[in-house]
């Protein structure tokens, strides 16, 4: 759609009642048309700033990825000093397996918690059958 320029500004003072009635949808339109442009330059921007946001988390879980290792790597040398290193590296693979184990038996939890949970598409079902319900008493 063509931008439009603006309208010049005028005195409106002497117009009448009907005139200005006359120009509100005109008036109207102009406003509609600036708010979705005004929307639009908002979700581009927005959209922009989302897409370098997300790139740099990306790039902070990458080192985040290789830092977990390297600490690992750490923890079995530190034990080492006074366990043999099998024993160290056994026993952060056991911590390791353990606190997997527990987030894993979180998560489930809460997706069966979520799964219990009451969702909109239910709720407007709900209200469908109250509804009808009502309406097959008249």
């Amino acid at each position: 759609m063509a931008h439009l320029p603006p309208s010049p500004v005028r005195d409106r003072a002497d117009d009448s009642l009907f005139s200005l009635i006359g120009d509100l949808p005109e008036l109207v339109r102009n406003l509609v048309v600036a708010e979705v442009n005004a929307a639009k330059k908002w979700a581009i921007a927005a959209a922009k700033d989302a897409g370098f946001g997300t790139g740099w988390m990306i790039v902070a879980l990458f080192f985040v990825f290789w830092a977990i290792p390297a600490f690992l790597a750490f923890v079995i040398a530190l034990l080492s000093l006074w366990l043999p290193v099998w024993a160290s590296a056994l026993i952060v693979f056991g911590v390791g397996l353990v606190l997997a184990a527990v987030f894993a038996l979180l998560g489930l939890l809460r997706f069966k918690h979520l799964a219990k949970s009451e969702n909109p598409a239910r709720a407007v079902q709900t209200d469908v059958a109250i509804v009808k319900e009502v309406a097959d008493e008249f």
